[in-house]
């Protein structure tokens, strides 16, 4: 008989317990869906496309030198810039020459294209000449290049703004300084 109630009492504190427990995480889940219904709730939406995709399609090394072209994928014409980066031993013995001069050298160590890539066209290959071979180790040799959209000024010149920054504090996209 002692047994019997025992188990009965063990039963019934284990049911207030799991009843207790219950209880205490109903109250505190309302909390927690408070919190996030009102932090991670998010509403509208903004498509932002920049219209110019430049592309690298191959880097070919022939006799230490990098052919690089750049194709325009997009569908507005920009202007492309180009600048190489190797280890700390190798980065003043790159060399670019180019055919026709169109490609030539700002003082941020940019390679600027003077012409305008058209959307769907390509610029004049650029050689990055890999000067310092006296060494048994290996490197990298690693090709960056970026593009901004060409604009016209009010005689339809083009020209390239690199400082171009895109404000989305708005939303309207707006460049910086205009109002959207």
């Amino acid at each position: 008989m002692i047994n019997k109630k025992m188990i009965r009492m063990k039963k019934k504190n284990l049911c207030l317990a799991a009843a207790a427990l219950t209880l205490a995480m109903g109250v505190s889940v309302g909390g927690a869906m408070a919190y996030f219904t009102t932090y991670a709730a998010a509403s509208g939406g903004a498509s932002l496309s920049l219209g110019n995709t430049v592309t690298v399609p191959e880097e070919q090394v022939v006799d230490w030198t990098k052919h690089v072209t750049i194709q325009n994928t997009g569908d507005v014409d920009c202007f492309v810039r180009v600048r190489a980066f190797a280890g700390e031993k190798y980065q003043d013995g790159l060399t670019y020459a180019d055919d026709n001069g169109k490609w030539s050298p700002g003082e941020d160590g940019y390679y600027y294209y003077s012409d305008v890539v058209p959307a769907g066209g390509e610029a004049e290959e650029l050689r990055i000449g890999i000067n310092n071979m006296d060494s048994e180790e290996s490197f990298n040799v690693i090709v960056v290049q970026e593009s901004t959209p060409a604009l016209y000024d009010e005689q339809g010149n083009p020209y390239a703004d690199w400082n171009r920054v895109m404000d989305s504090s708005e939303t309207v996209y707006t460049e910086e300084g205009e109002e959207g």
